[in-house]
């Protein structure tokens, strides 16, 4: 069963009652194309100007629904008009119907409708000329050329109109998701270093708040309750000054100029001096770190605190080394910490540090590993090895 059309849209009912009346009005008070008598004129009824017309009408009804077949059931209906005395009307209607053809019709039709129309201008101009051999005869040319040609040029000026702001909608469209994305993603990796820069400042001063406030209550002991609570205050009070600190950064306050200093590589000395108050047995290594990139220093230097962070948290009792390399193109960052038959966590950890670590290095195109390994010294044993590898060249791959 084939599918019914689909209702005809208010404006074209409107322009087919319109015309449909319009030429019933012409019709009545006998204003025609052509005058009676006229030799062009085969059917001189009454009637027949009212045929064409009402084709013509009900064709108006699916200017946009059907298109194509409003066009050719009107040429026809014109070409019956052409034989009678003809009404304006209907010769008007054909125009619009013309002009639907190409504007609603497929893009096939939409291209091909303007040069079949130009084709019948020319003849129409070329060959009356070329039979009569009188002026007069170009006016056929010029009233096919209005009546075919001028609608479906005008129509497809306006289609291609519509195409570019369909388009460029659309790109606009295209661009405000695209932004939306960037802002996302934008507000994502802000999200995630913030993370980092929160879980690597506060962390160890916390890790060793933890640690030494459960010395405090395990032991009964004054000496050893005043020295862990003496090193509870002091990571307390810098754990607050990395926190206003941080704030700051979030709040943009211009007037401290404290908050956008970044930490380098000249103040491992006092990270490690801080581990080692904190009960590590830490040394370090390095030499040579000079005139180094900001973001290696600060990822390096992160790296290290969250490294012996985790050494006070998990580390079994021994020395843990911190050595720091820098090589032509590379800096190497190693910190080992013994791994050995290890006692519960001494602090909760939820694994956020390793990760902070690994993005760090991934952001500057170097490499992370961190686990288990035999230890470097004769000793033997296990250790808890933590390697990166930060290229000293922007986009340089490790």
């Amino acid at each position: 069963m084939a599918a019914a059309l689909p209702r005809p849209h208010r404006f074209d009912v409107s322009v087919a009652a319109g015309g449909l009346l319009g030429g019933l009005l012409l019709w009545g008070i006998g204003l025609g194309v052509r005058p009676a008598g006229d030799p062009i004129v085969l059917l001189d009824g009454g009637w027949a100007p009212l045929v064409p017309l009402a084709v013509v009408s009900g064709c108006a009804l699916l200017r946009r629904t059907a298109p194509r077949a409003a066009l050719l059931t009107g040429t026809a209906a014109v070409v019956l008009d052409v034989l009678t005395r003809g009404s304006l009307v209907t010769v008007v209607m054909y125009t619009d119907l013309m002009y639907a053809a190409v504007l609603y019709g497929p893009p096939a039709a939409a291209r091909r409708i303007p040069w079949i129309t130009g084709l019948l201008t020319v003849a129409a101009t070329v060959v009356p000329l070329a039979v009569w051999r009188v002026p007069e005869a170009l006016l056929v040319g010029v009233a096919v050329g209005i009546v075919s040609f001028g609608p479906a040029s005008t129509g497809l000026i306006v289609r291609n109109h519509r195409v570019a702001a369909d388009a460029a909608r659309l790109r606009a469209g295209q661009t405000a998701l695209l932004a939306e994305q960037d802002r996302v993603q934008a507000v994502t990796a802000e999200r995630s270093r913030m993370a980092r820069e929160l879980h690597d400042l506060v962390a160890g001063h916390l890790s060793a708040i933890a640690v030494h406030s459960t010395a405090a209550l395990s032991l009964d002991d004054p000496d050893t309750s005043r020295e862990a609570l003496t090193v509870i205050r002091e990571n307390s009070v810098e754990g607050l000054a990395e926190m206003r600190r941080l704030i700051g950064i979030l709040r943009d306050a211009g007037a401290d100029p404290g908050p956008a200093t970044a930490p380098t590589l000249d103040g491992l000395a006092d990270l490690v001096a801080g581990a080692r108050a904190n009960g590590l047995d830490v040394t370090l290594r390095a030499a040579h770190l000079d005139a180094l990139p900001t973001p290696v220093e600060l990822a390096a230097y992160r790296i290290v605190q969250e490294s012996l962070t985790n050494a006070l948290k998990h580390a079994a009792k021994g020395p843990v080394r911190v050595a720091l390399t820098r090589e032509e193109r590379l800096l190497r960052v190693a910190v080992t910490s013994p791994y050995g038959d290890r006692a519960a966590p001494r602090a909760p950890g939820s694994g956020a540090g390793l990760v902070g670590m690994r993005e760090r290095a991934a952001l500057l195109h170097g490499t992370f590993e961190a686990g288990p390994a035999a230890a470097p010294d004769a000793a033997g044993g296990e250790v808890w090895a933590v390697r990166a590898t930060l290229p000293l060249t922007e986009g340089d791959p490790a």
